[in-house]
């Protein structure tokens, strides 16, 4: 099947985030049904273990089964990611990333916990991650060399104060606590998580591009291990028990946090897939769509007294008025994505690796390809203005002697084959 690629990144991300509501709200019962007790620590700790220990065996069951082969390919090259061939060992290559991967996503799962046992509306819980966006926007214009304009910079201001104003449901309290765990915890991490998992899935791995199965079992694995490291060490400080505790709770509850994990796995790999066609900042732009799909949730758990839900007519105004705000800024986010190919010819008699590393060192610069033929060099761009484009990149190749003469191409149109 071939998909414009902008309406495939739009669908795997869209996707991702109506998943990744009805998982919130899995957690949110599970949470509150069966680690509600006189300890919160400890009924966090035990919740972000047991997610981890099931999750791996959830995951290497999924992907034990994607794995088989249909008429030639995988199921899950086939509803999944093409590039997914069978379950393997991580390369060495992948081990960094992953490691970094691994590490935040174990302290964001801890964070993530503590957060349920302090809020109860799954709605509220997923306007609180989104403010993320922020965090993304400052680290990728430090890691892809992509400094964020005006109008991306006002469009994640207006999809932070929308997830903010959705987030104020438990009838206008402000828990100080909670704020801390997600200025301090989740989305810092959640930031280094996407960059990491998203430098994974660009990794050309057997010459083709890495694929998002393998990369979310393996970060469920990381996880895992650094989860059990850290409350390991808070057990031999402290003198808890905490890890035993959530042993037990990964027996108790079983069905349950597998089928949470199942569920998660799946809008990982979408939301993993879709950041190897996307900046980081876009996707958990899109991604704040999951607030307008937690509301549903957030009802159906209030109607069965799960869930705190606020019915108060000035409280749903504002969190109207919050999905408004994050639907335009991620519409805005949308008009503003430019791609362009820039064509060159180099002088006769000079080193192409030279220059390749010049044109790697342009801000925006996502590929450069090395070509026989008319052209020396094919570079792929990604910026969100066309005048951006030609201010900051046009003007840097100018400045390469060896460059004799280029064509820059917008890409009006583009396919994806799934």
């Amino acid at each position: 099947m071939i998909i414009r690629k902008k309406y495939l990144f739009y669908a795997l991300a869209l996707t991702s985030s109506f998943i990744a509501a009805f998982v919130t709200t899995i957690d949110s019962y599970v949470g509150n049904t069966f680690f509600h007790g006189t300890d919160p620590i400890q009924n966090a700790v035990a919740f972000s273990f047991s997610l981890f220990f099931v999750g791996i065996i959830a995951t290497f069951i999924i992907a034990l089964i994607l794995s088989l082969k249909h008429k030639g390919k995988s199921l899950g090259s086939k509803l999944l990611d093409p590039s997914f061939k069978r379950l393997r060992l991580i390369k060495k290559s992948e081990l960094r990333h992953h490691l970094i991967a691994g590490l935040m996503n174990a302290i964001n799962t801890i964070g993530y916990c503590a957060l349920i046992s302090l809020v109860y509306d799954p709605s509220v819980l997923v306007s609180f991650s989104q403010i993320v966006i922020l965090y993304l926007l400052l680290m990728e214009s430090i890691t892809e060399k992509n400094i964020p304009t005006l109008a991306e910079v006002q469009s994640s201001i207006i999809v932070t104060f929308g997830a903010i104003l959705a987030s104020i449901s438990l009838h206008g309290e402000i828990n100080v606590p909670s704020l801390l765990i997600v200025f301090l915890i989740i989305n810092p991490t959640w930031a280094f998580f996407s960059i990491f998992q998203r430098k994974l899935k660009m990794m050309h791995i057997n010459g083709k591009l890495n694929d998002a199965i393998n990369i979310r079992f393996w970060n469920v694995v990381f996880s895992f291990l650094f989860t059990t490291l850290i409350i390991l060490f808070w057990d031999i400080i402290s003198g808890s028990q905490y890890l035993l505790a959530g042993i037990l709770a990964s027996i108790y509850f079983f069905p349950w946090l597998f089928l949470t994990m199942s569920t998660t796995f799946f809008s990982y790999v979408l939301y993993i897939r879709s950041l190897g066609l996307g900046n980081a900042s876009v996707n958990n732009a899109i991604r704040a769509s999951s607030i307008i799909f937690a509301v549903p949730f957030s009802i159906i758990l209030a109607l069965y007294g799960l869930s705190p839900f606020s019915t108060d007519p000035v409280m749903l105004i504002i969190k109207v008025i919050g999905m408004i705000l994050i639907v335009m800024g991620i519409i805005t986010f949308a008009l503003t994505q430019v791609k362009a190919y820039i064509f060159i010819t180099l002088k006769p008699g000079h080193a192409r690796k030279e220059v390749m590393n010049k044109l790697w060192a342009i801000p925006g610069v996502s590929h450069v390809t090395v070509t026989a033929g008319k052209y020396d060099f094919i570079v792929k761009v990604s910026t969100r203005t066309l005048v951006k484009g030609y201010e900051r990149i046009i003007r840097r190749i100018d400045e390469i002697d060896e460059v004799q003469s280029y064509k820059w191409n917008s890409v009006l149109k583009d396919w994806e084959n799934i």
